[in-house]
């Protein structure tokens, strides 16, 4: 872990920081003016533990040689996503209010309760640590993000597809990144090469649509002064995206159908066929089938374009990726503005997750838009997020296979309407291979994810779930009916009844053991992201690794 850069004239408040902090396993480098931290930032070597940089800054307001406030510019410059505790005496609160205008993670006011700074600078450690968590993930896939298992079925789908030129309808709500989808199917294709264009059929007037499509000839119409080429033109060789292809007129629906059957269609105007070597993804947010049954969209046509279909599920069904993509566009914001990237405390991340998003995800990068540019501190807190999130109904997911409903409906205290189940996020039609669907979720820790519980709810293990016996794993033999408590009050009492010393260190070291493994599995080794996702920092999940012995993956 890189260290804890301390900046202060005063040495007994070096002292006093240095050896709490050593006592919290956090290392530390102290300087005693701000001429000596922009040397060091200027003398960073990335692989040279000798000079690498600061995790946190903390550094006092009042020093000779330079103000703290503009040391903080100086830094915000060179390191913009560097947390930057400010220290301060209590007369000097409009300095204070001022070092958060300029982007300080916190202030500390002087003399300052020694538990309480600690606990203030490793808090800003964790926010350095997500914050690096969140800009690996952005590099490793800055096209789509996604951790939930239905988006993860997507990601899959988009891979199996790769070799395919296949034609594609992408369901979904509105909102919902249907283009960002069929832009990846594109990128990840044989005709990758190729064009890709876009166009919405709902969008364009009735009477301009079949020109824009399939382009006209000179006087084919009042004011067509010139041939002009259609989309199916414009991506000769590439691939066509037809949103929300349920809005389309009858008529026109026609000509489409020719073109996907014969591969060739006329210009407005015209009597020469036009070849068309075209990719065709379609997506809509209507229920096709109904569409088909109301007579207002042809059957013919809707089995042309349903051979594969993928759903893209609503944001509401993968809640687990709010924080990632509020964090993501929140960067985007701000580098579209030319500001400094705000941060969002956890208490306004955990309510996000509760909203239902009925905009899905453009409505989250609309709240990141207007929350970088209307929240006052540097800091976004629960209470700057916007009045329809906050006024808004806390949403509770519909609980999954395997929790216990009774438990679930006990948690909820101000629900949103249920949920249907959702669909596969790909169907196949015509005898293809079939991707993995939502319903298929990977082993962690020998059970199947599906079987995770909602938020409240008590899981059943399987009747044949056993734990390892011996030293490492508990001996019990799981019913249907018991609860993973009732198989730790049974160990416990059999240890008890056997002379056991020290019982509790003895089934928390076993614990702790299984619940970090799993978190590693799930993370491939990561050990940053597993402590994020167990909501420990990345010191304490070091530091038990080596005290349990756990042989570890280190980090990818």
């Amino acid at each position: 872990m890189k260290p804890i850069w301390i900046v202060d004239d005063d040495p007994s408040i070096r002292f006093v920081l240095e050896k709490a902090l050593a006592r919290e396993n956090l290392p530390t480098r102290s300087f005693t003016h701000p001429r000596e931290v922009l040397d060091a930032l200027a003398d960073i070597t990335p692989g040279d533990p000798a000079r690498q940089g600061p995790q946190v800054l903390v550094s006092d307001i009042r020093m000779p040689g330079g103000s703290g406030l503009q040391l903080l510019e100086k830094v915000r410059e060179l390191q913009p996503g560097l947390p930057v505790i400010i220290m301060t005496a209590y007369s000097d609160l409009d300095s204070a209010v001022s070092a958060f205008q300029r982007g300080a993670f916190e202030y500390l006011p002087k003399p300052f309760d020694l538990p309480k700074a600690v606990e203030l600078i490793r808090r800003a450690v964790e926010e350095s640590q997500r914050e690096e968590v969140t800009e690996e993930r952005q590099a490793e896939a800055p096209e789509m993000l996604g951790q939930a298992p239905a988006m993860q079925d997507v990601f899959r789908a988009i891979g199996r597809l790769s070799q395919s030129q296949v034609t594609v309808l992408i369901t979904g709500e509105s909102g919902s990144g249907k283009e960002l989808v069929a832009r990846a199917l594109h990128k990840h294709s044989p005709v990758a090469d190729g064009p890709f264009v876009a166009i919405n059929t709902a969008a364009i007037p009735k009477d301009l649509l079949e020109s824009e499509l399939f382009g006209h000839e000179r006087g084919a119409f009042t004011g067509a002064q010139t041939q002009r080429r259609g989309r199916f033109e414009q991506a000769e060789g590439g691939t066509l995206f037809l949103d929300e292809i349920g809005d389309m007129p009858f008529d026109l629906q026609t000509r489409l159908l020719r073109v996907l059957s014969d591969g060739q269609f006329y210009r407005v105007g015209g009597h020469a066929a036009v070849k068309a070597h075209v990719r065709v993804i379609a997506a809509t947010h209507q229920d096709l089938e109904r569409r088909v049954k109301e007579g207002g969209f042809r059957e013919d046509l809707f089995h042309r374009l349903n051979v594969i279909r993928l759903r893209l599920p609503a944001l509401r069904e993968r809640h687990e990726d709010v924080p990632v993509l509020t964090r993501h566009f929140l960067q985007q914001s701000a580098r579209q503005l030319g500001v400094e990237p705000k941060r969002i405390a956890d208490s306004a991340i955990a309510r996000l997750e509760q909203f239902a998003f009925p905009g899905n995800v453009r409505q989250l990068e609309n709240i990141c838009h207007w929350l970088t540019v209307m929240a006052p501190a540097q800091v976004i807190s629960l209470q700057d997020l916007p009045p329809e999130v906050l006024e808004a109904p806390l949403y509770q997911p519909a609980p999954r296979p395997g929790s216990d409903p009774s438990a679930a409906v006990a948690a909820v205290h101000a629900v949103a309407a249920p949920m249907p189940t959702p669909a596969p996020a790909v169907e196949l039609v015509g005898g293809l291979p079939q991707p993995a669907t939502v319903a298929t979720q990977p082993l962690v820790g020998g059970l199947a994810a599906s079987a995770t519980p909602a938020l409240g709810a008590t899981p059943h293990w399987p009747a044949e779930a056993q734990m390892a016996t011996g030293s490492g794993g508990i001996a019990a033999t799981v019913g249907t009916a018991a609860t993973w408590e009732q198989a730790l009050e049974t160990e416990a009492q059999k240890l008890l009844a056997g002379g056991q010393p020290e019982v509790w260190d003895a089934l928390t070291r076993r614990f702790e053991s299984r619940l970090i493994r799993t978190a590693l599995t799930a993370t491939h080794g990561r050990r940053m992201e597993a402590a994020q996702r167990l909501g420990i920092g990345r010191n304490t999940i070091t530091r038990k690794i080596q005290e349990l012995g756990l042989d570890a993956p280190d980090e990818a």
